[in-house]
């Protein structure tokens, strides 16, 4: 009987050491499962964003719409960056509206470099004009057109009118 009696003291003094860790676990029972919810709902939100990232993906074939971009025309040493045909496009769009008092020489051979710096800009960026092919009204037509197409794609330009704010939708 020596024996059980030993076991059933070491049982009892088990009980009365982990009686803190119980009580501990009583009172914070509350928080530990907040914790758990909490940790899985963000590890389902996480899975849920992955799995709808690759559905789309898979929708859109997003591979397919970079496949026939040639990088390497990105990398040309004769090619202008396009931070630069964007500052020229300003600073000849502004002389462009603002040259008051300047002969038709002046004003025609500020109009020609702004063109040039359009085309480029278009032929940088993919986007299709007609500039050199027109003339007049239809050039002004085009002109105003490709603008607004630049405009769209991030390039900021002189207004229309000087003073005001360009408004291309």
């Amino acid at each position: 009987m020596g024996v059980g009696r030993a076991l059933m003291l070491a049982l009892a003094f088990l009980a009365v050491a982990s009686l803190p860790a119980a009580f501990a676990l009583l009172f914070c029972a509350d928080e530990i499962l907040d914790r758990v919810v909490c940790g899985w709902s963000e590890w389902r939100e996480r899975r849920r964003e992955r799995r709808t990232i690759a559905r789309l993906d898979r929708a859109i074939e997003a591979d397919a719409l970079t496949r026939d971009i040639d990088l390497s025309e990105f990398d040309r040493t004769d090619r202008r960056p396009l931070e630069q045909l964007a500052a020229d496009l300003r600073r000849l769009g502004g002389q462009r509206l603002g040259g008051t008092g300047r002969s038709m020489v002046w004003h025609g051979a500020v109009l020609q470099a702004y063109d040039d710096r359009l085309r480029l800009a278009c032929r940088a960026l993919g986007i299709t004009e007609h500039l050199g092919e027109l003339d007049g009204v239809d050039q002004e037509i085009e002109r105003v057109r490709v603008e607004g197409v630049l405009h769209a794609a991030g390039l900021a330009l002189p207004a229309a009118r000087a003073g005001h704010r360009q408004r291309h939708r």
